[in-house]
């Protein structure tokens, strides 16, 4: 591949040296709104990114600064909360600026639209299901090093809308070298391989309802992560809770959540990048991951035993209950504490354009502190997801299928089958546009974040677009 690079410096002199462009006009392009927007689209306008069995002959022109190297989708930060590949805006021996931008909108449709369910103590319970579009998520990752380039940080604007959350956080971390990397600042608990690093390059535009409905979620802590022996890597966290979403720190208890993963990667060492789900890059050696991860927490209901909607809405039952909501165990009983233990196990493989992954985990719920008698001590539950996918055509086309089952205490035995095809019109992982149709039966998972409401038996129909820039 021939390069030329021009500096951004150079395209900036242009504007001010050019007489023909009146002096308001040079004063309109110099402010920094239109400045910062003009770089980003001419750097972006002509830049390519290769991979394997793509042509590496063509001319590109790339409009950069001085001394910078392009990279494609960095996975140094903290699982879902890591940058994609970005614009690097400022680099020097003080520290650097990088720019990231993860963007999703979709039309969801829940079916029928009206229905009655039962949950797993009998109870009648109404659904409306979704039918609307969302401009669903948007992510903003402002990150870099300080003065040593062992020193990174990461600060970041993340919004769900259809929650209306929004959230400004980060992390600050140190690299001591390639076997611990220390950070501190708001990050996974480490239940599943999804928090582990592959968002945004899912199957679909989000999780499974076997991940949504029994993960833990995010919150603040400190973590230490790195490799063992080459192939070979590790991650700890120690956190306050399953999840921070809601939970101010006055609310916390001085329990603490503690998680594990493990991972190794014997064939290649690599699993693709960010280790995202399917074989978009067409992998000439079969590619292996084989992993594990524990978490436990002394889960806390986080408000006031009176109020009737519980600020913990991390842990549900399978029947997608809240599991701190009054009467969510036997009428009229609230849980104030219990115990969350789970421990997951994935596999996958890729080759040629084939993708084949498996995550196996179980749930146990004990511990119980409530105001009242419960009928049980404890909660077993045990649930699988597999997910197979094929580059139908190469780097545009990818067909997939998912299928879900719980075998859960209550022996209800949510599941989900289904599927659905990507389209990468440019070849490259950063945009899709994707359409997947499930057939989820008394859904597990619940909450207007993913794809799924509580209860719900019927196909969901879901239509999206996503960028990460």
């Amino acid at each position: 591949m021939i390069v030329h690079i021009v500096p951004c410096n150079d395209v900036l002199k242009f504007f001010l040296s050019n007489k023909n462009i009146m002096l308001s006009e040079k004063k309109s392009i110099l402010s920094l709104t239109t400045i910062f927007f003009l770089i980003l689209f001419i750097r972006n306008a002509n830049a390519q990114t290769f991979g394997p069995g793509q042509d590496t002959t063509k001319e590109t022109v790339l409009f950069i600064h001085p001394g910078i190297e392009d990279s494609t989708y960095k996975n140094n930060s903290a699982g879902e909360f890591t940058p994609g590949r970005g614009f690097e805006m400022v680099k020097s021996k003080y520290g650097s600026l990088n720019i990231s931008i993860y963007a999703m909108c979709r039309y969801l449709n829940q079916l029928p639209g009206e229905q009655t369910w039962y949950d797993h103590l009998g109870r009648e319970r109404q659904l409306t299901g979704r039918n609307d579009f969302y401009w669903h998520r948007t992510m903003i990752w402002f990150s870099g090093f300080v003065i040593d380039p062992k020193v990174t940080y990461n600060a970041a604007v993340w919004t769900i809308m259809p929650t209306q959350q929004t959230l400004v956080y980060g992390q600050i971390s140190y690299a001591l070298n390639k076997h611990a990397r220390f950070s501190i600042g708001v990050g996974p608990n480490l239940c599943i391989r999804s928090m582990l690093g592959p968002f945004p390059f899912y199957s679909s535009t989000d999780r499974t309802m076997g991940e949504d409905a029994m993960r833990g979620g995010f919150t603040q802590g400190l973590w230490v992560s790195g490799e063992i022996f080459p192939k070979l890597k590790y991650w700890l966290m120690l956190g306050n809770n399953l999840s921070t979403l809601g939970i101010q720190a006055s609310k916390l208890t001085r329990d603490l959540s503690k998680s594990a993963s493990i991972w190794w990667m014997p064939t290649t060492g690599e699993f693709g990048p960010r280790g995202g789900i399917g074989d978009f890059e067409e992998h000439q050696k079969l590619a292996t991951r084989f992993g594990a991860s524990f978490c436990h927490s002394r889960e806390d209901r986080f408000n006031n035993t009176g109020q009737p909607a519980p600020d913990n809405t991390q842990v549900r039952l399978t029947d997608g209950v809240l599991a701190f909501e009054t009467g969510a165990l036997a009428d009229s009983v609230t849980v104030d504490k219990a115990n969350y233990d789970f421990l997951s196990v994935d596999l996958g493989w890729k080759y040629k354009g084939f993708g084949l992954e498996a995550e196996f985990f179980g749930r146990k719920l004990s511990h119980f502190l409530a105001d009242g008698e419960l009928p049980l001590s404890d909660i077993n539950d045990y649930a699988y997801t597999v997910q197979a996918s094929y580059m139908a055509v190469h780097k545009i086309l990818c067909v997939y299928a998912v299928n879900t089952y719980f075998w859960d205490e209550w022996k209800r035995h949510p599941y989900e089958i289904g599927g659905g095809v990507n389209l990468y019109a440019t070849k490259s992982r950063s945009w899709r546009v994707n359409a997947q149709v499930m057939y989820v039966y008394k859904t597990a998972a619940g909450g207007t974040f993913g794809l799924y409401t509580a209860g719900q038996t019927g196909p969901t129909i879901t239509l999206g677009t996503d960028i990460l820039l």
